[in-house]
């Protein structure tokens, strides 16, 4: 799907690139600086340089570290000390909770039945931080909501999984390593479930380098409930039903009241693919086999849509690796290995 091409419009009188310069600094103590390495194997398939971002080096293994970290350390000592409460399909719950037991701030996480069912070992890790966990709802909206009954309730501060201008900009800071290690990037793609991540990238991209108008920034969700892309589409936020996917990751709604990342996601972003569980796990295999990394379904969203050919280029292309918190034995199981 190619996005309607717009200016940089209204959002940025609350978000633009000096807060993600801002975010850089801030997340330096907590967050790494990760590698940006040419894969081989990839670069010879296609005839053109590709580069891969380690995203699932950071310490809790996914990106959503940043986001977390920019948020929580923007906080009062005193919000802190009240504690804060976030809703997640996994990483950004765990990379919430590492990130609220480095600063001594009390975390609650609330999960659906199905990420409870689905993902117990990022419960386990969760709870081993030091995290309250509640289970509630079938789906990540409904644990949404418990979440802000919780900040009303209890006096928590909420840690948006997507939709915040701090968690944005952390995001973001990506893009700003993108252009500093490896300047004449022509393309980036980008794992896209609720946009914090693409949001941050596009915007630092866009804003940060000359060569903006010819740097594309492609979006890639799976076909299982891709609510952003239908949502674009639609020209509104709509609900999905979710269902199971390889890439767990990447299921779950964007809000019905998407402040920030549908319209970023609108105006910013050049093109969204689709990428099929076969195409998921082919790229997971292949990723293996010749990288020797076992990451998590979502982490290679842009890989399957590589070796798909359902995303492409000429220049120098990066794909985002966005995570390795895996059901490990399952993982392996489902793709035979």
């Amino acid at each position: 799907m190619k996005a309607e091409s717009h200016s940089i419009c209204s959002h940025t009188i609350d978000l633009n690139l000096l807060h993600i310069y801002e975010a850089k600094k801030r997340i330096s103590p907590l967050v790494r600086h990760t590698p940006l390495v040419k894969s081989n194997p990839l670069s010879s398939l296609f005839n053109h340089d590709v580069f891969l971002k380690l995203e699932f080096l950071q310490d809790p293994g996914a990106f959503k570290v940043r986001g977390a970290t920019n948020k929580i350390l923007s906080l009062s000592p005193t919000e802190r000390k009240r504690g804060v409460v976030t809703f997640s399909t996994g990483n950004h719950g765990l990379c919430t909770c590492w990130v609220a037991k480095k600063t001594d701030t009390p975390a609650v996480v609330c999960v659906s039945k199905r990420v409870a069912k689905l993902s117990p070992k990022r419960i386990e890790f969760m709870r081993a931080l030091g995290a309250e966990v509640v289970v509630s709802g079938d789906t990540q909206d409904e644990a949404g909501e418990m979440a802000k009954e919780l900040v009303t309730s209890r006096g928590l501060t909420l840690i948006h999984p997507f939709d915040d201008p701090f968690v944005i900009a952390g995001q973001g800071t990506i893009g700003l390593e993108l252009l500093e290690d490896e300047p004449s990037i022509s393309s980036v793609l980008v794992p896209l479930s609720g946009g914090g991540l693409i949001s941050g990238i596009a915007l630092a991209m866009k804003s940060a380098s000359p060569r903006s108008p010819s740097i594309k920034v492609i979006g890639v969700s799976i076909e299982n409930a891709p609510v952003m892309y239908e949502s674009i589409k639609a020209g509104h936020p709509i609900e999905m039903k979710e269902v199971d996917s390889i890439a767990e990751s990447l299921l779950g709604g964007i809000g019905l009241d998407n402040r920030y990342t549908f319209e970023m996601v609108r105006d910013l972003v050049d093109g969204i693919v689709l990428v099929s569980e076969e195409e998921i796990e082919n790229a997971l295999s292949f990723t293996l086999e010749n990288h020797h990394w076992l990451l998590e379904g979502a982490g290679v969203a842009g890989i399957a849509a590589l070796l798909s050919n359902k995303a492409s280029g000429t220049g120098k292309t990066a794909i985002i690796l966005s995570g390795s918190n895996c059901e490990a034995r399952s993982l392996l199981k489902q793709l035979q290995i």
